[in-house]
């Protein structure tokens, strides 16, 4: 039997069935929309050719002070992170109202895995700049900077500690741009730039005075102020006598934090340094002090340095170590 319309009544039926198929078809799984929407931002993510740092030791309160320093800057941040407390993901929340930022954490003590995450970083990230910002632990310093050498990381080194000649000695031996600096301040580096002057120009000035060193930060840095340390040795021309770093008073109890000035809202954070001159006779004194609550100048330079860096590598410039001070002086106040 023929149906009306010129249509065969077998064709009406097939035509029925499609419809039918069509609506019944299933929506696409969760698994499915996920890995359609990791694709997407993997493909925004190789489109972009501005600057991506990978943020080591995003895990503590200044790495992600340095995160969202280099997010107002306009960088973006990596999707992988070396951590030594583990693994896990870390949410950077965008300083401009943007979507937060998902940080895989990959253990520093996983050789296997950090090379994974550097291989996929540097597939994903491979139309920008990578620039490493490392504010781990001084235990990790070392390791890292071989990491960083080994897979050919430009890094800007803010963590104190560890041997820093073995640090400059691989670093320089390298081939990478490399930013490495006791204090990432600028201030407080312009202020060492010119404590430095002086000890060049009027060395033995103050040869009649002895020379005390008071530094509190709060009690997670275990080991002494890298800037403290520095200064130091500027003093110590001043007073044309050898200063052993081992007698800077290093404050990090609440109670002598409280008598040293630091108010309580910031012992969690903060930076205080006191550097006298004292006559042999004690009727005369100088002090030096920068006092510093909380982390946002050490951030903000920390972000100056990333610039500078990726500037550098941008450019070709030479392949080499650089400083705080290079950054001053290429305007990066």
């Amino acid at each position: 039997m023929m149906a009306t319309g010129g249509g065969s009544f077998f064709d009406g039926i097939a035509e029925f069935f499609e419809d039918l198929q069509k609506g019944m078809a299933m929506p696409p799984s969760a698994a499915s929309v996920a890995k359609a929407k990791k694709e997407k931002e993997e493909q925004e993510e190789m489109a972009f050719e501005g600057v991506w740092v990978m943020m080591n030791g995003l895990s503590g309160k200044m790495g992600l002070d340095v995160a969202a320093a280099c997010l107002r800057k306009g960088f973006r941040i990596a999707p992988y992170a070396m951590s030594g407390s583990g693994s896990g993901e870390v949410s950077v929340a965008d300083p401009k109202g943007g979507d937060p930022t998902t940080v895989t954490l990959v253990p520093s003590d996983d050789a296997e895995g950090c090379d994974k995450a550097v291989a996929e970083l540097k597939r994903r990230c491979s139309g920008g700049s990578v620039v490493v910002v490392d504010y781990t632990t001084p235990s990790a310093v070392n390791a890292n900077a071989e990491f960083y050498a080994k897979h050919g990381l430009n890094f800007v080194m803010g963590t104190t500690g560890g041997d820093r000649d073995a640090l400059m000695s691989v670093t320089e031996g390298s081939g990478v741009y490399a930013v490495i600096a006791p204090n990432m301040g600028k201030q407080i580096v312009a202020l060492q730039s010119a404590i430095d002057n002086m000890a060049r120009e009027f060395p033995g000035s103050f040869g009649d005075y002895k020379l005390e060193i008071t530094e509190s930060h709060q009690s997670a840095k275990v080991d002494t102020s890298g800037t403290a340390k520095a200064l130091a040795a500027d003093f110590a021309k001043l007073t044309a006598e050898d200063y052993d770093v081992k007698s800077i008073n290093k404050v990090r109890d609440t109670e002598g934090q409280l008598a040293f000035g630091v108010p309580e809202e910031h012992l969690a954070g903060h930076a205080f340094h006191t550097y006298s001159l004292k006559s042999n006779d004690g009727t005369v004194e100088f002090q030096f002090r920068h006092n510093v609550c909380g982390r946002l100048m050490y951030a903000e330079g920390t972000a100056d340095a990333v610039e500078f860096l990726a500037g550098k590598a941008g450019s070709g410039a030479d392949k080499r170590v650089y400083n705080m001070l290079d950054v001053l002086r290429e305007g990066g106040m």
